[in-house]
């Protein structure tokens, strides 16, 4: 007989299911979300034990990787897989939920998450707090422009530099306004400066990995661009087919097809993580607009352009931009947009764009 193990795992209790392989239930408890908590309460069926699933979650990059290193067959399960398998039930708690979980491993009926390493959690903190202080930085700053609007003042064309100054210069008569905007523009320069900070770790990162140099010399793609890719990513060889890495980021179209009559291909799934299908839509539109050189992935995604939606070419684009990364991380090879170009005049442009965006660290 073997058994199989879930976990319904929560900030400080964990719920705990055995079954064996025909169904019964051989043990349901509550422990402490601990590691070795866990173990103690499975280490009966230890000899036996097959394979105990967890969903992922927060907790799974520390949790996992601690459930392994005692020993214990753990699987980390796709969060969407582990709703659908258990959207039948009619009560839902802790318990049922551990149960629900022991009889997917049970069945085998799952897809294992991938758990990344500890550095590329690190720095896809680094990338997280990075934009949550830019997306503040921001929301203040048009929190200030709409305010201001009350008393008609519109502070359009502004860059950022004269932000400051031009709005002082509005309420320069107003002491109770004056007062407030203060406050606000002190802790718009706040978070400028710690955003800052952040930005910089991620440029002095980025100038120290080779692979991500690589991936700069690919027309659009920045120094955020490609520390996400490559944190999103991790491990090249997890994807058997550079094209997965596509569907993976949610870049490929849905498909609904039922019987002879029924065959929809709709708009892309928007599955997996939506910071890096952003980043990679940015770069493929600045390929396609900003970028003035010769390159075989714009000419292709102008000629889709002109053809039909420009949105869509940028999405085709951003589809393939992961392909061709992925390929290049996975065979070490460099990116040629045109073989006719020059080697020294696409070094000169690597030059030029690495002085721009690494600054200091180029």
């Amino acid at each position: 007989m073997e058994f199989f193990g879930g976990l319904d795992v929560s900030i400080d209790q964990t719920a705990v299911c055995v079954v064996d392989d025909k169904g019964p239930v051989h043990l349901q408890t509550s422990v402490a979300t601990d590691a070795g908590a866990i173990m103690k309460a499975l280490k009966p069926f230890l000899p036996r034990l097959r394979r105990v699933g967890h969903e992922a979650g927060s907790l799974s990059p520390w949790l996992h990787p601690e459930l392994t290193a005692l020993g214990l067959p753990a699987a980390c399960l796709e969060t969407r897989h582990v709703h659908a398998a258990m959207s039948a039930q009619r009560n839902k708690t802790d318990a049922t939920d551990a149960l629900g979980i022991a009889h997917i491993v049970r069945t085998s009926w799952f897809k294992a998450a991938f758990i990344k390493s500890e550095l590329c959690y690190r720095m896809r903190l680094l990338l997280t707090q990075r934009r949550n202080l830019k997306r503040k930085f921001l929301d203040i700053e048009n929190t200030i422009r709409h305010s201001l609007k009350a008393f008609g003042v519109r502070l359009k064309g502004t860059s950022r530099g004269e932000f400051e100054q031009a709005v002082r210069a509005a309420v320069a008569n107003d002491p109770l306004t004056r007062e407030l905007m203060e406050a606000m523009l002190t802790a718009r320069a706040v978070l400028w400066k710690q955003y800052c900070k952040l930005h910089d770790l991620v440029v002095k990162f980025v100038s120290r990995s080779e692979l991500c140099r690589r991936f700069m010399a690919i027309p659009g793609v920045g120094p955020v661009t490609a520390l996400s890719f490559m944190t999103a990513i991790d491990d090249p060889s997890r994807f058997r087919r550079s094209r997965d890495v596509a569907a993976y980021f949610g870049l490929t179209s849905r498909r609904h097809q039922s019987g002879t009559s029924i065959d929809v291909q709709g708009r892309i799934s928007k599955a997996g993580d939506p910071e890096m299908r952003r980043a990679l839509f940015e770069a493929a539109g600045v390929m396609l607009t900003r970028f003035k050189g010769k390159d075989k992935l714009k000419a292709w995604g102008s000629m889709l352009a002109k053809r039909g939606c420009r949105r869509k070419a940028t999405v085709a684009v951003a589809r393939k931009m992961a392909v061709v990364m992925h390929a290049m991380w996975r065979d070490g090879a460099a990116y040629v947009g045109d073989a006719t170009t020059r080697e020294e005049d696409v070094a000169a442009r690597a030059a030029v764009k690495n002085r721009k965006l690494l600054g200091a660290h180029a």
